[in-house]
């Protein structure tokens, strides 16, 4: 099986870079409150892009429940969809989504180590079979300012750090930005399962969790652009966050 040509992948990034900047325009900028959108020339010639770019951009858009475009009609927006900031359905990046809250992000109580990987995380990781494979935990506390919101822990293989040194690395950042601009992987998709736990003793301690409050734990893997799994996360994130997803009916 051929890879994808990087003439495929160009084109999709410029499709979904003029989708994300489609949904910016709807929910403060050049198209905000409108419930219908210009035809696809009138949007090419608006946005100095072609209208087969523009064409892919809607495809995406329409796949994530934020438009419908209906024969005879035109693009029709759903204004609900647009306004919707945490959904569960996208790839969630908790630091953004803190930010958008209004709130300063940042980690304590870090703890990185090396593991040799159980055969459930080799496996996950699409590891190669033989030498007993190390891997990286990087287990930290969240918070939104001063107030704690989740714990985390993200496992990645050592290999991917190119014999980078671990103690040079500043993990309070995204993981996400650390597999970009340490490891060179762009994580585009990932799979997640979804779970209510109560925690244990210790995160709901860092937590400083009520008795009866649970948690909402999601256990992800996260794959690059060519579908190679570089990462999972495991995340309990407290009531602080409020998620939506958009459920389409086949």
């Amino acid at each position: 099986m051929s890879k994808p040509s990087e003439a495929r992948l160009g084109g999709e990034l410029r499709s979904q870079q003029t989708a994300d900047r489609l949904i910016a325009e709807l929910r403060s900028g050049l198209y905000a409150g409108a419930f219908q959108l210009p035809s696809e020339v009138e949007l090419a010639a608006a946005l100095g892009i072609s209208r087969t770019v523009v064409r892919d951009a809607l495809s995406i858009l329409e796949r994530g429940g934020y438009l419908e475009r209906v024969r005879g009609i035109g693009t029709l927006v759903n204004r609900d969809v647009v306004r919707m900031k945490n959904r569960m359905d996208q790839k969630l990046e908790f630091y953004k989504m803190i930010r958008a809250s209004g709130r300063v992000p940042h980690s304590d109580h870090l703890m990185v180590t090396r593991e040799t990987a159980p055969p459930h995380l080799a496996q996950r990781l699409e590891l190669p079979p033989g030498d007993p494979q190390t891997l990286v935990f990087v287990q930290r506390r969240v918070l939104a300012d001063d107030i704690p919101v989740l714990y985390s822990t993200d496992i990645l293989p050592l290999s991917l750090f190119n014999g980078q040194r671990l103690d040079t690395l500043d993990f309070t950042k995204s993981i996400f930005e650390i597999v970009a601009n340490v490891c060179h992987q762009e994580v585009t998709k990932t799979l997640a399962h979804v779970h209510a736990v109560t925690g244990s003793p210790a995160i709901r301690r860092q937590l400083g969790l009520r008795p009866d409050q649970a948690l909402m734990q999601l256990d992800e893997t996260c794959y690059s652009r060519l579908c190679k799994p570089v990462l999972c996360c495991q995340t309990c994130y407290t009531d602080f966050f409020d998620f939506a997803i958009v459920r389409k009916l086949m």
